[in-house]
């Protein structure tokens, strides 16, 4: 099973240390009603722990859930749990979320909600095409899976390359004249993982790894791609 992430940027600054104060001992329950049944859903942060340069935790959120019981369909709360991490980096107070894209885009406006009041103020992060492009033809010898959006060939939405010879192709060169890198699954010259990583902060490990070895890979290898200004 990969191993998935999504990167995020919070619009305005905020410290990790008020980032803590706010998060520490946020549960938040409410009522939910669906004909004459009733559940109780909760938001919590949990485990949360607080070092010099990081400020790790969990978020543990509720979802409506039916189950056929005896005939019918009983409305029970079910949990979802997320690990999330903190940074400051180049200026700007960074989040990772462990978990794949729509999950993980809850808990960044959940997280938002908690410490600036509404969602959107923790934003998407962004990598620039000519980046991507960089850092793919540093890897390309390794590089297995290509995708290209923004393409210009009228009624094509999207190009993809597969193989492991990919640095050899001249359709490599062509696609680029018809769009831009959006994703790229390479092997890491530093790690030896082999990662894919989107725009829009999306990283999957296709190499079996724990969350702290994908934590150490996007820190030091996806972090100083994304565009901040």
């Amino acid at each position: 099973m990969v191993l998935a992430c999504k990167i995020f940027v919070a619009e305005d600054f905020m410290s990790l240390d008020e980032t803590a104060l706010k998060l520490k001992g946020f549960k938040v329950s409410s009522e939910y009603f669906e004909g004459n049944q009733r559940i109780e859903l909760v938001n919590e942060v949990k485990d949360l722990v607080a070092r010099a340069e990081s400020l790790t935790g969990t978020f543990s959120f509720d979802v409506p859930l039916h189950i056929p019981s005896k005939g019918e369909l009983r409305l029970i709360p079910r949990t979802f749990e997320a690990a999330f991490e903190f940074y400051v980096f180049k200026g700007k107070l960074i989040l990772v979320v462990f978990e794949k894209k729509e999950r993980a885009n809850n808990v960044a406006n959940q997280l938002s909600k908690i410490l600036f009041v509404v969602s959107g103020k923790i934003l998407e992060a962004r990598i620039d095409p000519e980046t991507i492009r960089r850092y793919h033809e540093e890897h390309m010898e390794d590089a297995k899976v290509l995708f290209f959006d923004d393409v210009n060939i009228p009624n094509v939405s999207k190009l993809s390359l597969y193989g492991s010879s990919l640095a050899d192709t001249s359709l490599y060169s062509e696609y680029l004249t018809h769009g831009k890198l959006w994703y790229v699954v390479v092997r890491s010259k530093k790690f030896g993982y082999v990662v894919g990583f989107t725009r829009n902060g999306i990283v999957v490990s296709f190499t079996k790894i724990e969350a702290s070895d994908l934590s150490s890979f996007v820190r030091a290898e996806v972090f100083p791609l994304l565009s901040l200004e």
